[in-house]
């Protein structure tokens, strides 16, 4: 009756013999092509470098300033804008502006890259069901996978630095951004689209101009998602070298340095609220503007 207690295996030989396999055919592989792969992300690596030193380097004031403009523009709302300001001072205040700005511009390329790649990719499992059944348990896999585990094939591949946590912070965060884009386009009103054609509008032209601007909110939700889960990601990005408030916290835990994790985590808070205040705001913007112009 063993098998009715204890759950079957395979064979102890059999699965180290397995394991060893699967782990000496991904060094054969990083040996082979890690060179090449890592030259594919060269300019990313130069583009963070200039983010980051633009953030750092650039006087707090202006910056400050800049952070205020942009979160006017996008939300018209000065309770968001104030509390912007207030938090920022506050950060500042107890010496975590430079960390806070390497974080900033870690999440600000991280978005970039996301829209850059979950944008094309959500149209096109919009346009065909077949794309969408092909990619959904790829997205899957990727939400529900423990985050420390990418960590472990990028850095075989890349090693320890910014681009490898850049490329881990993305996979983790790009699943709600593609999502979210094909969920907008797909729910965009099917009379529209029919008048739209009744127009003889050409698929590019409805796609341009009806289904991503009906899409728009939609899409700002799945960057606002997006952004939450980079910010999510960063202190476990810290273990492979990706600057900012991660990596206090990390020092922190390592050492249990109370007051150090509550505060660096706070600012980390802070943000999230900054950038999840304002990028909501924005999108109600875009409802109200499709409201008045389609409702």
């Amino acid at each position: 009756m063993e098998w009715f207690t204890k759950f079957p295996t395979m064979d102890a030989d059999s699965l180290r013999d397995l394991k060893k396999t699967i782990d000496e055919g991904f060094r054969g592989f990083t040996r082979a092509y890690g060179d090449g792969i890592e030259s594919i992300f060269q300019p990313l690596q130069h583009f963070l470098i200039w983010s980051e030193r633009f953030m750092t380097k650039t006087p707090w004031p202006i910056i400050l300033l800049l952070i205020a403009l942009v979160a006017w523009f996008a939300s018209r709302n000065w309770k968001i804008v104030a509390g912007t300001v207030v938090t920022l001072l506050l950060i500042g205040y107890f010496d975590m502006w430079d960390d806070t700005m390497k974080t900033v511009s870690m999440i600000f390329v991280c978005t970039v890259l996301s829209i850059v790649i979950g944008i094309p990719i959500g149209i096109l499992m919009s346009r065909s069901d077949r794309v969408q059944n092909a990619i959904n348990p790829i997205l899957d896999v990727m939400q529900t996978m423990p985050s420390f585990v990418y960590l472990i094939p990028v850095v075989m591949l890349l090693g320890i630095g910014k681009v490898p946590g850049l490329i881990a912070v993305v996979i983790y965060a790009i699943p709600p951004m593609i999502r979210l884009t094909n969920l907008g386009i797909r729910l965009v009103d099917k009379d529209v689209l029919e008048a739209a054609d009744a127009f003889g509008s050409s698929s590019w032209q409805k796609l341009k101009n009806v289904q991503m601007p009906l899409a728009l909110p939609t899409i700002m939700a799945g960057i606002n998602q997006t952004i939450m889960m980079a910010l999510a990601m960063v202190v476990i990005a810290s273990m492979i070298g990706v600057q900012g408030l991660g990596q206090p916290v990390l020092k922190a835990i390592s050492n249990q340095y109370f007051t150090l994790g509550i505060f660096n985590g706070l600012a980390i808070v802070g943000i999230a609220i900054i950038f999840d205040r304002v990028s909501q705001a924005f999108g109600a913007r875009l409802q109200k503007h499709r409201e008045i112009i389609h409702g």
